[in-house]
């Protein structure tokens, strides 16, 4: 049997945390800054849980991690 493959767009846009959730970015960061507030932007700084609903295709996407 072959290695599976990890998909590279999930491995760079999901993290696994210690206790085995997924962390992601916030969108909305890339261009277009200037008519977003300083808090907006600051608090898209941060990173977020993926709800649970998502885990088991992230976990999918990502097998070796």
């Amino acid at each position: 049997m072959p290695k599976m493959k990890t998909n590279r767009g999930a491995a760079k846009r999901f993290r696994k945390t210690a206790s085995g959730k997924f962390k992601r970015g916030y969108a909305f960061k890339s261009h277009i800054l200037t008519k977003m507030s300083q808090k907006r932007k600051r608090n898209l700084r941060g990173t977020d849980a993926i709800s649970a609903a998502d885990q088991k295709v992230v976990k999918r996407l990502l097998p070796y991690s």
